[in-house]
């Protein structure tokens, strides 16, 4: 079986590509941007463009045939990670602690209960309580809990305290 030649549609001239290059940060999309340069300067099998640039075979076939349907956009989508099924924004996340923080600032305890309640109310649904413990991390809270003993405290003080203190 012959090995096919991958081409791609002049969407964009060489040039607007290493234009493309030099702007681009990331190196996954600049490794996007290197396979399109490749297959329009120089036409070769899949294989080949796959072995100079380190990818898989599969990813170049891949890459080439998205960019032939639907242009230079391809490359510019959203990349790997983020928040992309989060309940709310960060704003609205810091929107829905701000009445709990005013609170807490005043004395007052706000627990996690109260936090699940707020946030299920405000997207329709329960929710699981380390969803909870995620907000609150993600903007900073954290637990404040009062230690059983001073920091500077000292064993032997307290004890000799003990013994030669008066008895009641």
């Amino acid at each position: 079986m012959a090995n096919k030649i991958t081409k791609v549609l002049p969407h964009l001239t060489a040039e607007e590509i290493k234009e493309k290059l030099k702007e681009t940060i990331g190196f996954w999309r600049v490794q996007k941007w290197l396979v399109i340069l490749n297959a329009l300067i120089a036409p070769r099998p899949a294989k080949e463009i796959a072995l100079h640039l380190g990818l898989a075979e599969q990813t170049v076939h891949n890459l080439i045939s998205e960019y032939n349907r639907l242009g230079p956009m391809v490359i510019e989508r959203p990349g790997k990670g983020g928040r992309r099924r989060c309940y709310l924004t960060i704003e609205e996340e810091k929107a829905l602690l701000e009445p709990f923080m005013e609170r807490a600032l005043t004395g007052k305890i706000a627990t996690a209960k109260e936090i699940q309640s707020a946030l299920e109310q405000a997207v329709g649904h329960p929710v699981h309580k380390t969803t909870i413990y995620r907000l609150l991390r993600r903007n900073g809270w954290r637990k404040i809990v009062p230690r059983l003993s001073h920091v500077e405290a000292k064993k032997e003080v307290q004890e000799d305290f003990k013994k030669n203190s008066e008895k009641k």
